[in-house]
C-alpha cells in the first residue's frame, strides 16, 4: 500500500515537472525560432536592398553608356554630314568652297573661267543668262596691290562667292593659292581674311 502511494506521488511529481519543463522548453524554442526568423528576414531585406541598389547602379551605368553612345553617334553623323561634299556637287558658299578646295584641291564643277564664259556670250555681270547654274571662278589673281602675302613661287586664283543663280557677281571672293592658302574678301579685294593656311597676318 505504501509502495502504491509512493509510486503515485512519484508520478504526480513527474507530471508536474513535465508540465513545468515542457512549456519552458517550448518558449525557448519559440524564441529561438522567432530570432532565427527575424535574422533571416533582415538578411533577405539586406540582400534585396543590395541587389536593388546594384541593379539601379547597373541601370544608371547602362543609361549613361547608352546616352554616351547616342551622343557620340549623333556627333559623328553631324561631323560626317558637315565635312562631306560630293565632288560632283554644285557649291558657292564661303564655307563649302573652302572645304571643297581643302578636300579636292580644285573648284567645284559649277565654276567656269571668264574666258569660258565669254565664249558663251558673257561680257560681265550675272552669268545666269549665258550659263545657268554656273559661277565665275578659276582665273588668275595678280595681287598687284600686294594686299596678300608675296611669296616666291606662289600664285593666286579667285572665285566668286554666293553667286549661284544670282543677278550679279557681287563683292564676295575667295582667293586661293597653289600652296594651300585660302583667303576671303567681302568688299571686292579691299581687305582679306585668312580662312585656311599658315600665313601670318
Amino acid at each position: 500500500m505504501n509502495l502504491k502511494k509512493k509510486l503515485w506521488r512519484l508520478l504526480s511529481v513527474l507530471s508536474i515537472l513535465l508540465l513545468v519543463i515542457l512549456p519552458i522548453s517550448g518558449c525557448d524554442y519559440s524564441f529561438s525560432a522567432e530570432s532565427n526568423t527575424e535574422t533571416g528576414t533582415y538578411t533577405t531585406l539586406s540582400e534585396t536592398t543590395d541587389y536593388t541598389s546594384d541593379s539601379a547602379t547597373e541601370q544608371n551605368k547602362t543609361s549613361n553608356i547608352e546616352s554616351g553612345n547616342t551622343s557620340t553617334t549623333e556627333k559623328k553623323q553631324i561631323d560626317e554630314t558637315d565635312g562631306y561634299l560630293d565632288k560632283d556637287g554644285s557649291y558657292t558658299s564661303k564655307e563649302d568652297i573652302m572645304n571643297y578646295l581643302i578636300e579636292y584641291g580644285q573648284l567645284p564643277n559649277n565654276f567656269i573661267t571668264k574666258k569660258e564664259a565669254k565664249k558663251l556670250g558673257w561680257s560681265g555681270g550675272s552669268l545666269e543668262p549665258y550659263a545657268p547654274g554656273k559661277c565665275i571662278g578659276g582665273d588668275y589673281f595678280g595681287n598687284y596691290e600686294k594686299v596678300l602675302p608675296v611669296v616666291s613661287g606662289r600664285t593666286y586664283h579667285e572665285c566668286d562667292i554666293d553667286t549661284l543663280n544670282a543677278k550679279s557677281r557681287g563683292a564676295k571672293r575667295i582667293i586661293y593659292s597653289d600652296d594651300g592658302q585660302i583667303y576671303y574678301t567681302d568688299n571686292h579685294y579691299k581687305s582679306f581674311t585668312l580662312l585656311y593656311g599658315d600665313d601670318v597676318q
